[in-house]
């Protein structure tokens, strides 16, 4: 991953799409990051618009904690409850 910071990101789209093809760059300014530069040809466009969104990554988020503090419930439990042979 390469990092640059904003003043010196002066070349021309063009160029930064090559530079990612190899690697991520990030953008900083005073010294924080600022925005990533990333190459998304293998990736569908629904997988990358969630993964930005940040309603959706805060349901994630709290799906997550909850499964941390409860715990999931097995397959066979889960059929069980949905009257599925298994």
């Amino acid at each position: 991953m390469r990092t640059m910071d904003i003043s010196e990101a002066t070349a021309s789209l063009s160029e930064y799409a090559r530079v990612v093809a190899a690697e991520p760059v990030v953008i900083t300014s005073g010294g924080k990051p600022l925005m990533a530069l990333l190459d998304v040809r293998d990736t569908d466009l629904e997988t990358f618009s969630l993964s930005t969104n940040p309603e959706f990554m805060e349901i994630i988020r709290q799906s997550r904690e909850r499964h941390e503090k409860e715990r999931g419930i097995s397959s066979e439990e889960m059929r069980r409850r949905l009257g599925l042979s298994g």
